[in-house]
């Protein structure tokens, strides 16, 4: 079937959507320090860039799917001290997702999909609140494949389940492959690795990059990022999003090709 913009379309076009193989995805990114090499909106990109490759796979599969322009917003109290980050209270981000969700959802959207690679407590705990919200209300499906639990954070390579991979190795070898006139290069390459795991930090009860060790907004290895890497690493999460549509939409499960 087919992959189509919302942003697009023209309300006529919209008028006879089948809940039953109308998916519509959404990438979340954020507006938050990566390091002095990569962009603010770089978890927009990556998010961006899963969606597209997860509705090639699920077009194929015979749904319908409506690519949703990408929500900036969100919170990132992490990096709040850097300038240009914009840090979103996490009800705020619930509440606007939710209201997606029941305008989807009234207009014949079966299923919303949440996009996003921002590791963020508070961001990913508003996801999660908001996918609980949708469900209870029973507006449409939701489906938020958390990529810091084990089960997708095993699929996408050894630094990013280290946690040493914010605006390192990781994103910012996705950047190179989806963006790479927004990576500066120079910079990129003198960087010396930052061997601070995120993820423990959070798990220790730190709340700030500075608290961290990551004094200039970044951790792990962004010198040996490769645009190579960052199209596999691309790949990897259009089907992780693709897989967890399939399987919460009744007799489609199964991993995507």
């Amino acid at each position: 079937m087919a992959v189509r913009e919302l942003s697009g379309c023209t309300w006529e076009e919209l008028g006879s959507l089948d809940p039953e193989v109308t998916v519509a995805l959404l990438p979340v990114g954020a507006l938050e320090a990566h390091g002095p090499h990569l962009p603010l909106a770089t978890d927009g990109i990556m998010a961006e860039a899963m969606v597209a490759d997860a509705a090639r796979r699920l077009s194929d599969r015979g749904l319908e799917v409506l690519l949703l322009p990408t929500l900036p917003y969100t919170a990132a109290g992490f990096a709040a001290a850097f300038p240009g980050t914009i840090d979103v209270r996490p009800e705020t981000v619930t509440a606007l997702v939710v209201d997606v969700a029941a305008s989807l959802g009234r207009h014949g959207v079966g299923c919303l999909g949440l996009a996003s690679p921002h590791v963020d407590p508070g961001h990913r705990g508003s996801l999660r609140e908001a996918a609980r919200e949708i469900e209870a209300r029973g507006l449409l499906v939701p489906v938020f494949p958390d990529l810091a639990t084990r089960r997708w954070a095993e699929r996408l390579g050894e630094e990013f389940r280290s946690g040493e991979c914010h605006a390192g190795r990781f994103e910012a070898s996705v950047v190179l492959a989806a963006r790479p006139e927004l990576v500066r290069e120079e910079v990129r390459r003198s960087l010396s690795p930052v061997p601070v795991s995120l993820s423990a930090a959070i798990g220790q009860g730190k709340t700030s990059f500075e608290e961290a060790g990551m004094d200039r907004a970044y951790c792990g290895s962004p010198a040996d990022a490769s645009a190579g890497e960052g199209s596999e690493t691309i790949r990897v999460l259009g089907e992780i999003l693709a897989e967890a549509v399939l399987e919460a939409l009744p007799g489609r499960s199964g991993r995507t090709a």
